[in-house]
């Protein structure tokens, strides 16, 4: 067990018994309810609800309780804060290193100094750049590509139910945090479904950066150009909320029936109230629930058991046609 372990229980029990650093003894490594498993936590930051409850449930599931020390640090929305604490967390000896990268780039020298020191790094959320994939040992999140596809498809045989297949589609995309890993494969998605559908236009594409506040700035300067829309699409909750709120300002309805379409991905319960009351037509999942997906993958590498290198996680999505109240109340976010 790292030397960090024994280090803390003697703080913990210093005063109340008055053990010294010498005579507390290394935890057993061969049993592992016997250790407390040391992992450094780096988190994008908490920009979003989505973000939020990510942070929570890997906090919950990494508890003491099941058998981890964790350490947390929020990077604010930037990569030089992940990077820092990531080589922190190096200096500190961590058994395992957990991370949701902002963007794709960038990892390679942080990600090499933990492979020297022997610390499996876990990537969640978002993924890095396919050339640093022998710099990690597991990735748990989402196929971001294939929400996408999901979203469009959808779009497709909507319009095509209304008989709109053939209409000119002018389309409102608003982009997540630019090189991130969802805002590419959302992105990549609706683009090649543009390409394949000629009727459809892509009449402003902007970078929302997965926040309200700048999905609402950006969605008022396109409004200040035309409000000829069909749809919007929008590569996360806090986005669609912002751009509901811009074009309800300026007169727009947001109803797939009579007004905008908007298209979402995340899922979250203020999302999904939005989706019951049709002003989101569509909420694709992007699951945060996590935490157990980590700690199942860390107890099979204690055991020294194989692994999955790409783990997705489970997700389904919504429509304003077949959501219900009891489908939101029991959601667990």
């Amino acid at each position: 067990m790292k030397k960090l372990i024994a280090v803390c229980f003697c703080l913990t029990i210093l005063f109340s018994i008055g053990c010294s650093k010498e005579e507390q003894p290394e935890p057993v490594l061969g049993n592992m309810e016997d250790k407390l498993i040391v992992v450094g936590f780096s988190q994008v930051g908490a920009e979003s609800e989505w973000r939020v409850t990510n942070t929570e449930n890997v906090k919950s599931t990494l508890s003491e309780e099941n058998g981890y020390v964790l350490f947390f640090d929020d990077a604010r929305q930037e990569q030089e804060n992940q990077i820092r604490a990531i080589r922190m967390f190096i200096q500190q000896d961590v058994d395992y290193i957990v991370f949701s990268p902002k963007v794709e780039t960038g990892w390679n020298s942080i990600l090499m100094e933990a492979k020297e020191a022997n610390i499996p790094v876990i990537v969640i959320d978002r993924y890095i750049e396919q050339q640093d994939e022998e710099l990690y040992t597991a990735y748990i999140g989402s196929d971001f590509y294939k929400e996408g596809e999901i979203a469009v498809k959808w779009l497709t045989d909507f319009l095509r139910k209304r008989g709109r297949e053939d209409e000119h589609i002018r389309i409102v995309h608003i982009q997540g945090t630019i090189g991130s890993t969802p805002q590419l494969g959302r992105t990549a998605a609706l683009e090649a479904a543009v390409k394949q559908n000629p009727n459809w236009e892509l009449v402003a594409q902007e970078c929302g950066d997965f926040t309200k506040a700048k999905a609402y700035e950006v969605m008022g300067s396109v409004l200040k150009q035309t409000k000829d829309i069909d749809v919007v699409y929008c590569e996360n909750d806090g986005e669609a909320l912002g751009a509901i709120a811009a074009m309800e300002e300026a007169g727009l309805k947001c109803d797939p029936n009579y007004g905008v379409i908007v298209i979402s991905f995340d899922a979250t319960r203020l999302g999904l109230e939005y989706c019951l009351s049709g002003k989101i037509a569509l909420n694709v999942e992007c699951n945060p629930l996590q935490g157990p997906y980590i700690d199942r993958i860390i107890k099979k590498l204690e055991r020294g058991e194989p692994i999955e290198k790409i783990n997705y996680i489970d997700e389904t999505y919504f429509d304003f046609s077949t959501i219900t109240r009891e489908i939101i109340d029991k959601r667990d976010y």
